[in-house]
């Protein structure tokens, strides 16, 4: 069937998630507004939490404390984000329902081509790829920082950013997880001076509660309090970026710097049972293939099924999706995504019938599969205020710490998302996914990204969830919103074992406490393999009951300095 095929049905879901838009704006004006001076923030790190409230006590609202509660992250979690990265915001304005995705994912530079990273064999070179200055794609979150203010914010930027400017002067203590993935990338953060000064003192790695300042990213950051995107994007700061990546290997110049532009784009949408789901467009990847599970799960009562037919039918969901991932999905500047196909319920009725009870469906016998050899970082925040304005954002550096380069005098890490292209058809990235020509390389292209984050939207209740994980992000996703359709809260959705399938490799990945070994050997029985493997992710939700006005939130576990607070 042809994608023309599928556009009736796209129009009157696009009616229906109209009608339903409305009545949750009509469920919104009648219970009101959470409870009184309420607001909910959960995120990775106890201090920009706080970050967030401080800024909405000053009089902000939702957007402002983004912005603060996104650069705190910057400089007390570097191993995840930070203002040489990129970002997705999701907004909500609850004045008039306004729903958008702020796009300040990073570009690839100028100079950029297909095959810059393969060698003379036509192999593709890691280390150039994730190491170094060559691996960086041009950072957004400035700009993003920018254009939040400017377009929603109620502060300006200049106050937003001070809780972070005070931690990047004043410092703050390293927590285990901070430690332990400084022990991962210490000997290639060993290769650039200006990083090893700021995160391992005197040569080694510091210990737990050690104090990291960082007074050149608080001078950067007040450059940007001072003139805005400008002062990041050009004069002394982008000269110093520019001199610190070329003398180093790279191939960022200042034009590259003044080119890059934050877009806004439209949500992917899509309905499952009585909720709206308003999530993340090209160039990520979350909100389509959740759209795709979702519509392939919903003909069944996955919730009320066992257990091993319940995670069979999910995981064969999951393969699918991510199938097409590797297949369609790219920056959509560059390249046509068929988004009405891929989100359509004909489509998804299709790939279920090619679903069976009683077995695996192996990857390599699924339509445009190629033999494939096998080859976590990011963050999140959730975020509610009192008038009802949600922000769901995911801001990464791609691996921890990112390239694990800085440019002297500037304080921060350049992130390595070049390697969120497909360097090579068919060739797995950092993260074991691969990609195929809609991912390829270009200049000024965006790289295709697994971040989610997403709004479930009812009459009853709002959510608002996301998770950083690489390739794993969609995954957990989607079962915090499974588990949201149980009437979970945010504790739960964020504390629940996991599982995840990315088609290839073609196998489960399971936490430890996620099943039985009884259960596992039931999964092998339907022709599955099964991976027991460390945790991760490091979710974060909050929601807003609509017929009460409570809200609460749920920051998760795993993460050592994780903070939801509502107050």
């Amino acid at each position: 069937m042809s994608e023309p095929e599928y556009r009736p049905v796209a129009r009157a879901r696009k009616w229906v998630r109209l009608l339903t838009g409305l009545l949750v704006l009509v469920a919104t004006l009648a219970h009101g507004q959470p409870g009184p001076g309420k607001a909910a923030i959960a995120s990775a790190h106890y201090l920009a939490t706080e970050a967030g409230h401080e800024i909405l006590e000053q009089g902000g609202n939702a957007f402002d404390a983004a912005i603060a509660v996104s650069a705190a992250l910057a400089v007390v979690e570097p191993t995840s984000s930070g203002i040489g990265g990129g970002a997705f915001w999701l907004l909500h304005r609850a004045s008039d329902g306004h729903q958008v995705m702020v796009d300040a994912r990073e570009q690839a530079p100028a100079a950029a081509h297909r095959d810059m990273y393969l060698a003379e064999e036509g192999n593709v070179n890691r280390d150039l790829a994730v190491n170094g200055p060559l691996a960086g794609a041009i950072p957004g979150e400035i700009a993003g920082l920018e254009h939040l203010a400017e377009n929603y914010g109620r502060l300006p930027l200049s106050a937003s950013l001070q809780p972070a400017i005070r931690l990047a002067r004043e410092g703050f203590p390293i927590d285990e997880k901070f430690h332990r993935m400084l022990m991962w990338r210490a000997v290639t953060m060993k290769r650039w001076p200006a990083a090893s000064e700021v995160f391992l003192p005197g040569g080694s790695i510091p210990p737990v509660g050690h104090v990291i300042r960082q007074p050149d990213l608080a001078w950067v950051l007040e450059q940007v309090a001072e003139k805005g995107a400008e002062g990041f994007y050009s004069g002394e700061v982008a000269e110093r970026i520019v001199k610190g990546v070329r003398d180093a290997g790279g191939i960022w110049t200042l034009e590259d710097l003044q080119a890059y532009r934050v877009k806004e784009r439209e949500p992917i949408r899509t309905d499952y049972g009585d909720y709206e789901l308003v999530t993340a467009p090209p160039p990520s990847s979350g909100g389509i293939a959740i759209a795709e599970m979702l519509n392939i799960l919903e003909a069944w009562p996955i919730n009320d099924l066992p257990r091993v037919t319940r995670t069979h039918l999910i995981a064969e969901a999951m393969r699918r999706a991510y199938r097409d991932r590797a297949i369609y999905l790219g920056d959509p500047d560059f390249t046509e995504v068929p988004v009405d196909m891929l989100t359509s319920q004909h489509y998804a009725d299709g790939l279920r019938a090619s679903i069976r009870p009683d077995r695996a469906t192996p990857s390599s016998m699924l339509p445009g599969n190629v033999q494939l050899t096998e080859g976590t970082d990011t963050t999140h925040f959730s975020l509610i205020d009192s008038e009802g304005n949600m922000v769901a954002a995911t801001l990464t550096v791609n691996l921890p710490f990112g390239s694990a380069f800085m440019a002297p005098g500037t304080g921060f890490l350049v992130n390595n998302e070049m390697d969120d292209f497909s360097a090579k058809p068919g060739v797995p990235n950092a993260f074991g996914l691969i990609g195929f020509a809609a991912n390829e390389i270009q200049p000024y292209k965006r790289p295709l990204s697994s971040m989610s984050p997403t709004f479930i939207l009812g009459e009853d209740r709002r959510a608002v969830l996301g998770t950083p994980g690489g390739s794993r992000i969609i995954t957990m996703v989607l079962l915090g919103i499974l588990d949201f359709m149980r009437g979970n809260e945010p504790e739960s959705w964020v504390s629940l074992p996991r599982f995840h399938h990315q088609y290839e490799p073609d196998q489960i990945s399971a936490e430890e406490a996620t099943f039985t070994a009884e259960e596992i050997e039931a999964l092998k029985a339907l022709g599955h393999d099964v991976q027991v493997r460390d945790t991760w992710g490091n979710m974060h939700g909050v929601m807003w009951d609509l017929q009460n006005g409570e809200l609460s939130a749920g920051s998760d576990p795993r993460g050592p300095s994780g903070r939801a607070i509502v107050k």
